[in-house]
């Protein structure tokens, strides 16, 4: 069993800045990309940011030179460093990882999302 807990939402005014974090924990063999994804109302699900496990990086242009996604190994954990925070970036914010529990079997895994709300 594997569980994603999110931390980190909240109100913050444009121009501001927050940081997310995302901790994995469970029967955990290896983790593979971890990622942030959003979703405003009325809106598809988006792709934020993601990371893999070689270090490389990708993000969604709308928030390419404002946001940095980075990872602790060590403790399973994936943070989103959100800086010039702007209206639009107002949703609900997912943590997302492909995690193996054996070396065999693996499944995406979703938190249970994190409010961020961006007021102008």
């Amino acid at each position: 069993q594997v569980q994603l807990v999110e931390s980190g939402g909240g109100l913050v005014q444009a121009g501001g800045s927050l940081r997310l974090s995302c901790a994995a924990s469970g029967s955990i063999f290896s983790i593979d990309a971890m990622g942030w994804y959003r979703q405003a109302p009325g809106k598809q699900r988006e792709l934020v940011a993601v990371t893999f496990s070689g270090g490389s990086t990708n993000y969604a242009d709308s928030v390419k030179g404002r946001f940095t996604i980075s990872r602790d190994n060590a403790k399973n954990t994936v943070y989103l460093q959100m800086n010039s925070l702007k209206p639009e970036d107002t949703a609900v914010y997912y943590c997302n990882a492909r995690i193996w529990t054996t070396r065999i079997m693996y499944g995406d895994y979703w938190g249970q999302g994190t409010q961020v709300t961006v007021s102008s």
